[in-house]
């Protein structure tokens, strides 16, 4: 059959009851403009609420939260909030990518002072003569060094 419409602005609910008569009672008693049932600065404690009409009653069992500080926002707001900040987070990131990669070419240019290109500086001497490199016709020095099995 009928619902119960209930409507909450702020800390005011409005209930109405699903009975159409003028005659309807409310349980608790309270503030009733019009057929509605309204509690003013309610403090979204659960309420059980009744209309009746004659031997006919509905029962609501009442569990709204309530702010006085609450904006409600629509469906569309909130996508378009979520769609702008996506915009201004992927345009922050192309702003960064495209300095960060202008930065990195010039900073690694003039904070270099060796010329670029293939090394043609030999390697300094080795100070122990037992690790000496090897040259051609000189494997007799490291002849003594197989593999073993251990």
């Amino acid at each position: 059959q009928g619902q119960f419409l209930v409507e909450i602005s702020g800390t005011t609910v409005t209930v109405t009851c699903p009975l159409d008569d003028a005659g309807i009672t409310w349980d608790p008693s309270g503030t009733i403009e019009e057929g509605k049932f309204i509690i003013k600065d309610h403090d979204s404690t659960p309420t059980n609420l009744s209309c009746s009409l004659g031997n006919e009653k509905r029962e609501l069992y009442l569990n709204a939260r309530v702010c006085a500080n609450c904006e409600e926002l629509d469906a569309l707001t909130v996508a378009g909030i979520i769609a702008a900040d996506l915009l201004i987070t992927l345009g922050v990131l192309i702003l960064v990518y495209y300095c960060s990669r202008g930065r990195k070419g010039r900073a690694s240019a003039a904070g270099d002072s060796r010329p670029r290109g293939q090394k043609m500086q030999r390697p300094p001497p080795v100070p122990n003569p037992d690790y000496e490199p090897i040259r051609k016709g000189q494997r007799e020095v490291y002849a003594g060094l197989e593999p073993r099995g251990f």
